[in-house]
């Protein structure tokens, strides 16, 4: 079964992040969705996070949803080479990490920039994404 990420399709940094996964995710296990498709929106509504839960990434896995720091940890442990290492990461508390993933989040459009829709997969990557 694949799990699912789900990032804010207009933020330069998130669609960066989603391309980096990608690129590291060899065996194809993550699926990926904008949080404003419909397909986000339904996913956020099974899992009783708001709708408006733009400002952190999503990671669907066997059933239970992920946020933030949690969410971004447990995706680096399924990544190809030592990017699986940053799950160690997961020993700080809760509190401290997401403090960190949140000054980011509230930076990320005035750091990196948005866009004005969603990022579009390539052809090849098509398959990725669910719509």
């Amino acid at each position: 079964m694949n799990a699912i990420v789900l990032f804010d399709g207009v933020c330069n940094l998130c669609n960066s992040s989603v391309q980096f996964i990608i690129t590291r995710d060899t065996k194809a296990y993550f699926r990926f969705a904008s949080l404003q498709s419909e397909v986000g929106k339904s996913l956020l509504a099974t899992h009783q996070l708001p709708p408006d839960s733009i400002d952190t990434i999503v990671l669907v896995e066997n059933g239970r949803a992920f946020v933030r720091s949690a969410a971004a940890l447990r995706i680096a442990q399924h990544l190809d080479g030592a990017w699986r290492w940053l799950s160690v990461f997961r020993v700080l508390p809760l509190p401290l990490r997401d403090a960190l993933y949140n000054f980011v989040a509230r930076n990320r459009y005035r750091w990196f920039g948005k866009e004005e829709s969603c990022w579009l997969p390539t052809p090849d990557l098509r398959e990725r994404f669910l719509s």
